[in-house]
């Protein structure tokens, strides 16, 4: 677990003790409980138990997959993806037995997700077909530099910006801050939402993957992924810098599949994520077009 901590993640401190009277509240712990945090779904819940167990059983999986119709068309659907190999699974089963259990159990988190936290915003129209295509990169990017689990990456990637909805709930004016915050050039996008709001995304979404279960890597990506300052820090785990690294590569080939000529985290954090990944830029312009040309092939 990194050493490195960010004084915006907030709700875990336990309260002191009031010695003499009450103790004030601390403004960015009650900020912190305003905000909604969906509750982790029980079909994930009754999923991560299974995973839990000495011996998961892919056919108890299979099961509670079964038990949402819509939930099993649409992993079937995305287990017959070209970015998981194209094959052709007919049943639950055959995609649990293509896709291996933790990504099963990726792509089922991912998908509740996508449920349980509806987006109500003009500034975030495509947030989740950005999400959806992030962690379908970042599992094309683990598998192609042997770096990391596949699962954990597609996890990061799609719940890495889940706080930016519920942000959107709690504070009227969030959407504004997203689209400066999108297009800032020099300062980091959750300096700009500390700044406005006393929180940021990244805090909010680590709340939300602690909340859910997800994996201690997951967290600690999730609340450092505009950090770029921990792909130099050697106090952190390799895990979390390798989905930070992986997650500027990301970006950057989405934004060129958008169209865009451009990427402001790029800008801001690319270099330190080649020096980590130790590519050169003739890799990353190869691997780069690769990533986009899958991107397009997965539409």
């Amino acid at each position: 677990m990194p050493t490195r901590a960010t004084a915006r993640f907030a709700g875990t401190r336990a309260a002191a003790p009031a010695a003499l009277g009450a103790v004030p509240a601390d403004p960015v712990d009650e900020l912190i409980k305003s905000i909604r945090i969906p509750p982790r779904p029980s079909l994930l819940a009754d999923l991560q138990a299974e995973l839990a167990a000495s011996h998961p059983d892919p056919e108890r999986i299979a099961r509670i997959v079964a038990r949402d119709a819509g939930m099993a068309g649409a992993l079937l659907k995305l287990a017959n993806s070209s970015l998981f190999g194209g094959r052709r699974a007919k049943s639950i089963e055959q995609a649990i037995l293509f896709l291996g259990i933790n990504q099963v159990a990726a792509l089922m988190t991912g998908l509740l997700a996508r449920q349980a936290i509806p987006v109500e915003s003009a500034a975030l129209a495509n947030f989740w077909d950005v999400s959806t295509k992030r962690s379908h990169a970042m599992v094309f990017l683990s598998r192609r530099l042997r770096i990391g689990a596949p699962d954990i990456a597609h996890t990061f990637g799609l719940f890495c910006d889940t706080g930016m909805p519920l942000l959107v709930n709690r504070f009227p004016d969030y959407e504004a801050t997203f689209l400066d915050a999108e297009t800032e050039q020099e300062r980091g996008f959750t300096a700009l939402e500390d700044e406005r709001h006393n929180t940021n995304h990244a805090a909010v979404g680590t709340l939300l993957a602690r909340n859910w279960g997800l994996s201690s890597e997951v967290s600690w990506a999730i609340l450092h992924h505009h950090d770029y300052a921990v792909l130099e820090d050697e106090s952190t785990d390799d895990a979390v810098r390798s989905l930070v690294a992986l997650s500027l590569l990301a970006e950057r080939a989405i934004r060129r599949y958008q169209g865009h000529a451009g990427s402001p985290e790029w800008d801001k954090g690319g270099e330190r994520a080649r020096a980590y990944l130790s590519l050169d830029e003739d890799e990353t312009a190869e691997l780069l077009d690769e990533l986009e040309e899958a991107l397009h092939d997965d539409h």
